[in-house]
């Protein structure tokens, strides 16, 4: 044999148990279950958690009721309803608040005016909620007017982009009356 042969007892020994990191859920299940159908003793995503979204008989997603943020929707004239947000909207409400205002449109309301004047932080999240929300709700005719922006969030529509998506107004009263949107969209 070679000086620079390798044998087996030359090998430098692996050390014994050592693997990659596991990775588990909060609950230690390891795995999510498939939809619908948790395993015994786990519980569903969002079950008995309030505010988060729950599996209905067929294992479709049903939005529960948004815990933080309080949603009211009220018709002022054919055709157009005021939905008044109260809360923050962010990971935690953005899917609730999407799903209310698809119903809201669904339920007759082709234009929705958003009153967001109670609204002290809307993140990321709520930001796709929103595009979400308008892409559902403009395939069938609609739109969604914001009113009553924030500053703070007002420049967070600038700097993405949606001050072009959705016309916004400084209150309830001047989105009503259809005045034009001081963020010049449209």
């Amino acid at each position: 044999m070679g000086a620079n042969v390798m044998t087996e007892e030359t090998r430098p020994a692996r050390r014994p148990g050592r693997r990659a990191p596991e990775i588990r859920c909060r609950t230690g299940a390891g795995q999510a279950a498939p939809r619908g159908s948790a395993a015994p003793g786990t519980v569903s995503p969002g079950a008995g958690a309030p505010g988060a979204a729950v599996f209905d008989a067929t294992g479709a997603w049903t939005s529960g009721p948004v815990a933080g943020l309080a949603i009211e929707v009220a018709e002022r004239r054919p055709g157009t309803a005021v939905v008044t947000v109260t809360g923050e909207i962010d990971l935690h409400t953005a899917d609730g608040l999407r799903a209310r205002l698809v119903k809201a449109h669904g339920a007759g309301a082709r234009r929705l005016v958003l009153d967001f004047a109670a609204v002290p932080f809307c993140d990321a999240a709520g930001l796709g909620a929103l595009v979400g929300a308008h892409n559902e709700i403009s395939a069938t005719g609609g739109e969604i007017v914001l009113a009553g922006v924030r500053p703070a969030q007002l420049r967070l529509l600038r700097i993405t982009g949606l001050h072009n998506l959705f016309a916004v107004h400084a209150d309830v009263a001047a989105a009503l009356a259809g005045q034009g949107s001081p963020t010049g969209s449209r």
